[in-house]
């Protein structure tokens, strides 16, 4: 096998993290490359003495190597069917496959399933997929014929969705469209309640279905309360609000699309229900001109930091938002408040949150720690893979 496949030499000491089965490697713990690799290629990965550590596909970036296999292995059908089986097999016995209420759920994510740069959402009988690196881009027809097999009559159609999510630099000229079938149903439910799904147009895969257990969670805090949901989207927390006996619930996004996709699927699910009101504006301005006026906050804003390097401005913005829904918010609500961005840790988020409530004088509590659902399962080596996370708050 060391013949067929180019080898990366790691620095002495280098190793340990693959030893303890973190699935990337960095460009400073890289020796030397022995052979000729292009961007995605599959290459065996040794220690300076020569030990196989691992195998994976190589990139441009400070993230030389996505680790795919700890073990030597072909990575061919087979191995990316047995991959994709394994993960069908968790999403069944967390009660997400054949479910008559919810057929929309994260197939494959990334590292949490070991196949790093692959995202699949399946939605009512379409997968979704999108290739994070050049790597899973290069093999996407065989991971399509691969979910054929382990899905079945399940699947109807597989959409390739990477254009926006492939390395720009890998050079590859990447175009969205279906690598199988085409979908006639765009119409998925969740917890009984449906949408409308537009995969070709909209963001990420679609839909945000990392959220699906929290916006049930709304629902349970809705009753006889004002709503404003803040960067609606697609409007899942409005109807779950609406759902759960809200009085008034407002969706509010930056995007007329956004907008017009809520009210669809407002009417989808409450036709005719005069307690939904939406509206195209900047939160901040919004929100400046409502005081008092929501009793229950939703801020699940897209994410404000994508790299390291944008970090600081992203805390800073978190802070703002947050005080801004602070002030904002009428005595006795609720905020639920997200942060969806992968290098925002769990405490820098909490400390940017905690500093806007102190500026703002107000008492608050909290009442829940939220993180993505289950089928966005996290790798324990890998806790990078952990990026959702939200409060829900109590305001005095």
């Amino acid at each position: 096998m060391s013949e067929k496949y180019s080898r990366v030499i790691l620095k002495s000491g280098k190793e340990q993290s693959l030893q303890r089965f973190h699935p990337w490697i960095f460009s400073g713990a890289i020796q030397e490359i022995v052979g000729r690799v292009e961007e995605g290629d599959v290459v065996e990965v040794v220690s300076s003495k020569k030990e196989f550590l691992a195998m994976g596909h190589v990139q441009v970036g400070s993230i030389a190597v996505r680790v795919f296999s700890f073990e030597k292995v072909e990575p061919d059908f087979n191995f990316w069917k047995g991959k994709l089986d394994r993960a069908l097999d968790v999403r069944k016995k967390l009660g997400l496959v054949d479910n008559p209420d919810t057929n929309v759920y994260r197939l494959v994510h990334g590292e949490g399933d070991g196949m790093p740069g692959l995202i699949v959402d399946f939605y009512n009988g379409t997968a979704v997929m999108q290739a994070h690196s050049a790597g899973m881009f290069l093999i996407r027809e065989t991971i399509a014929k691969a979910l054929k097999e382990v899905m079945g009559d399940r699947l109807v159609a597989v959409y390739d969705k990477s254009e926006k999510t492939v390395p720009f630099k890998a050079d590859l000229e990447p175009k969205d469209g279906y690598l199988l079938g085409e979908s006639k149903v765009f119409e998925v439910q969740e917890h009984g309640n449906r949408f409308n799904v537009d995969w070709v147009e909209g963001q990420k895969t679609g839909f945000f279905v990392d959220q699906r257990e929290n916006r049930r969670l709304v629902q349970e805090y809705s009753k006889d309360r004002s709503v404003l949901n803040m960067f609606c989207y697609s409007g899942g927390f409005s109807f779950y609000a609406m759902r759960g006996g809200a009085k008034m619930v407002h969706s509010v996004d930056s995007s007329a699309k956004a907008i017009d996709l809520t009210n669809e699927n407002v009417k989808l699910n409450f036709p005719g229900d005069t307690r939904h009101e939406a509206f195209v504006a900047d939160c901040f301005d919004y929100m400046d001109k409502n005081k008092d006026k929501y009793d229950l906050i939703i801020l699940d804003p897209p994410a404000f930091a994508k790299h390291r390097g944008a970090l600081p401005q992203a805390l800073k913005g978190y802070k703002r938002l947050n005080l801004k829904a602070f002030q904002q918010i009428a005595p006795g609500g609720i905020l639920f408040t997200f942060s969806c961005s992968q290098v925002v840790t769990k405490d820098k988020f909490r400390e940017a949150v905690f500093s806007a409530a102190a500026i703002s004088g107000r008492k608050v509590r909290i009442l829940n720690q939220l993180v993505q659902p289950a089928d966005h399962p996290v790798d324990m080596y890998h806790t990078e893979g952990e990026y959702l996370k939200g409060l829900v708050l109590y305001v005095e």
